[in-house]
């Protein structure tokens, strides 16, 4: 099969495209024919080696967590799925961007008949990192709630997800984007030189505090969270160094793994009730441009590389 692969550390000139055998499937696997996968800036700073310390890579290094796509074999031990089962899932093996994964079988779930291949395919790193988030800060009805990073593709979920608990949302974000939010209820607060001061000064137009935040971009804004007031206990940042210093929550993609977690996530877009964005899809060929587009363009939502049909 063809599967992404890099060598060393770098840039995207790094990534290739190599012919590679699947993993083997064992008792308790599936392999599946991946028909959509999803790329994350996490895989970006895993690549360039700023993540060493924390997600060392094993050359050469495969890459990928998000995929969707149909059962091709099952092990021997597997009962609860079969050949041609439409799924979503994960891999913690850094091997969704290729033509085949082979992962156990508690992690894939169903694919709603509803869902798109390409947002199936994208849901699984966003959606479990922004579901943990919300539910570590715990936000309640009538709540504010400030969200930096809230275009990218796990903010623009957790907007959604803290809607669906009926917050107020303050969506730090580039002002591109400001239609969008807009549609989802958030109210925009513009980031960059003095976004503190417009952040508290939208705090006193709704007339009242920030109960939490969220924090998806890091630099200074978990510190920024306990200057307007918020309790340590109510921020979760991905600020890993930080969350440990200030005694925050850093809850991420581990925490919200689940395969019950997933397959609500999957209903939830199914049903329209959250979005996905996709901002652009490529053929697997193009992981480099596909990347390049992640990395430089900051688009709402996902990117997605289309693998199979």
């Amino acid at each position: 099969m063809k599967a992404v692969r890099f060598h060393r550390y770098g840039g995207i000139d790094v990534l290739k495209v190599e012919e590679v055998s699947p993993r083997p499937v064992g008792a308790r696997d599936v392999l599946v024919r991946v028909r959509a996968a999803g790329i994350n800036p996490g895989e970006a700073k895993i690549r360039t080696g700023a993540l060493r310390e924390r997600f060392p890579a094993t050359f050469p290094s495969g890459e990928g967590s998000d995929f969707a796509g149909v059962v091709a074999v099952v092990g021997a031990d597997v009962r609860e799925w079969a050949v041609g089962d439409a799924v979503l899932g994960w891999s913690w093996e850094r091997s969704s961007h290729a033509e085949y994964v082979t992962v156990p079988a508690d992690q894939v779930v169903r694919k709603p008949d509803a869902l798109p291949w390409t947002t199936a395919g994208a849901l699984y790193v966003a959606g479990a990192t922004a579901w943990a988030a919300v539910a570590a800060v715990d936000p309640q009805a009538g709540e504010t709630v400030v969200v930096t990073g809230a275009t990218g593709g796990v903010g623009s979920l957790a907007v959604q997800l803290l809607r669906l608990r009926r917050a107020n949302v303050l969506a730090v974000a580039s002002p591109r984007h400001r239609d969008w939010l807009e549609s989802q209820g958030a109210t925009l607060v513009e980031y960059g030189a003095d976004v503190e001061e417009r952040l508290r000064h939208a705090l006193n137009a709704d007339g009242a505090p920030a109960h939490a935040f969220l924090d998806f971009h890091g630099g200074g804004y978990p510190r920024m969270a306990l200057a307007l007031g918020v309790l340590p206990r109510r921020i979760n940042t991905l600020d890993y160094a930080a969350a440990a210093t200030l005694r925050t929550h850093a809850a991420g993609s581990a925490e919200g793994t689940s395969q019950a977690v997933l397959a609500e996530l999957a209903e939830l877009a199914a049903s329209g009730r959250i979005e996905v964005p996709i901002s652009a899809t490529y053929p697997l060929a193009e992981v480099r441009e596909a990347f390049a587009h992640l990395e430089n363009e900051h688009p709402l939502g996902k990117v997605v590389l289309t693998v199979g049909e």
